[in-house]
């Protein structure tokens, strides 16, 4: 999948907030934090639950079963017991709409 896919429209999150969408099966996570867009794969990599309900602290989330820690920027665990990243996706906003596209199979 290499098409970009339509998210929401520029302007409707707000700091700190998100919205999850369904590419090709795979729920994605799109947050807004300071100004700028995040997308991460909406399963915490130590048990598969969702992670987009969890606590922001800045652009860090903590997932809400059993408190692993991700950098929501790059994806990377910042703590235990989760021990793989987060899969990231691109962002952009084009014609007033946030975009993300799944590279990963290109």
């Amino acid at each position: 999948m290499s098409d970009w896919i339509d998210v929401t429209r520029e302007g409707s999150l707000q700091n700190g907030e998100h919205v999850v969408v369904d590419i090709d099966g795979t729920e994605v996570a799109v947050f807004m934090i300071d100004g700028e867009y995040y997308a991460v794969e909406d399963v915490c990599t130590h048990d598969g639950a969702e992670i987009a309900s969890g606590r922001l602290e800045g652009c860090e989330i903590v997932c809400p079963r059993h408190g692993a820690r991700f950098c929501l920027k790059t994806g990377k665990v910042l703590k235990a017991p989760a021990y793989e990243d987060l899969p990231c996706f691109p962002v952009r906003v084009e014609n007033g709409m946030i975009q993300v596209r799944d590279e990963r199979w290109n």
